[in-house]
């Protein structure tokens, strides 16, 4: 078995949509991308998750034809998209990590063009309002705010129905009310049958949106699994801290074959253990008519296991990926 098939998740007998083994591009001689592999299963949300500089924008565009590779496979819906670019741009709409259009051009204007590109569009019109773009049908695209023109962007990815929605640092420069609001954009797009391929330098949004991810760091894999899979690679323990509201004697918790350690630091409790930790110790203290005051449940988080796997912490600014060419390279390859 290859090592892609070896990582993919499995959803029934279907293969996989993208399948990516060995992957390597350079600039150079900068090494950008180096032996990357994962497979992509048909209906989830798949992530590319890893910090400014790791390389995600530059796999993702060999994915799409957009870029040649050096060496290693990819296959998109059965098709190279280096060597039948067509045949992939009919089925992957692409959300590109910077959208230009004429500034003069208008909502639907840029739709009713798009759509023209393809033998079976979807209805812009609906398109449109499903977004929440209806009444910026006329607007012209330098008068959409930030959070308009990323829907628009989505909008230009989805309106040739494909199979596969390539969508690359949607929620960069939001506000977090508007980035929960494209979070939900983006599990209305799955609802669709639309597979979405995320890239992301956001712990919160891969942890929020993604059924599996290949977490990248400096042009490698370093893992690839589930969000809870990748944690308990690095963090199977749990934490529940609290104040018991009456006297409490260690033993009675220390004796739960779910826990693995009691300690106290003033009058709050701290219970370390695994499996059903939580139910066991709040069963135990109910026999015993104690309730536990200001409960918290404590676990590892995906930044967690990101520093465990990598050994530094992510990058929490946004800058260009130095890994990836310029947007003015994407742009006149979109061209």
């Amino acid at each position: 078995m290859s090592t892609a098939a070896a990582q993919a998740g499995g959803k029934g007998g279907d293969m996989p949509v993208i399948e990516i083994e060995n992957l390597h591009k350079r600039y150079g001689r900068h090494v950008a991308v180096h032996d990357v592999s994962f497979t992509v299963e048909r209906g989830e949300i798949f992530g590319i998750l890893g910090p400014n500089g790791a390389g995600k924008t530059t796999t993702v565009e060999c994915a799409q034809g957009l870029r040649t590779r050096d060496g290693g496979t990819v296959r998109v819906l059965g098709s190279d998209p280096a060597t039948d670019r067509l045949a992939v741009r009919r089925k992957v709409g692409v959300q590109l990590q910077e959208t230009q259009l004429p500034d003069r051009m208008r909502v639907a204007e840029a739709l009713d063009l798009y759509s023209s590109f393809y033998p079976d569009p979807a209805d812009w019109r609906t398109l449109l309002a499903e977004l929440g773009l209806a009444d910026k049908a006329d607007t012209p695209f330098k008068k959409l705010s930030g959070g308009q023109k990323q829907r628009l962007s989505v909008a230009l990815a989805l309106v040739g129905n494909p199979e596969i929605a390539i969508l690359d640092e949607l929620t960069t420069g939001m506000d977090p009310q508007a980035r929960r609001d494209t979070w939900q954009l983006v599990e209305d797009i799955r609802a669709r049958g639309v597979t979405v391929l995320l890239v992301t330098h956001f712990m919160e949004e891969a942890e929020r949106l993604c059924d599996r991810l290949a977490l990248i760091d400096a042009g490698r894999v370093v893992a690839v699994g589930t969000p809870a899979g990748l944690v308990a690679e690095v963090d199977a323990e749990q934490r529940v801290r609290f104040r018991p509201s009456a006297p409490l004697d260690d033993r009675l918790l220390t004796g739960l074959p779910e826990v693995t350690g009691v300690t106290r630091t003033g009058n709050q409790v701290l219970v370390t253990g695994t499996g059903n930790l939580l139910h066991a110790l709040t069963s135990a203290l109910a026999a015993q008519r104690i309730t536990a005051v200001d409960l918290r449940v404590e676990q590892a988080s995906l930044e967690d296991a990101f520093v465990a796997l990598t050994g530094r912490h992510p990058d929490r600014s946004h800058r260009p990926d130095r890994a990836d060419p310029t947007s003015a390279a994407a742009q006149r390859a979109r061209q």
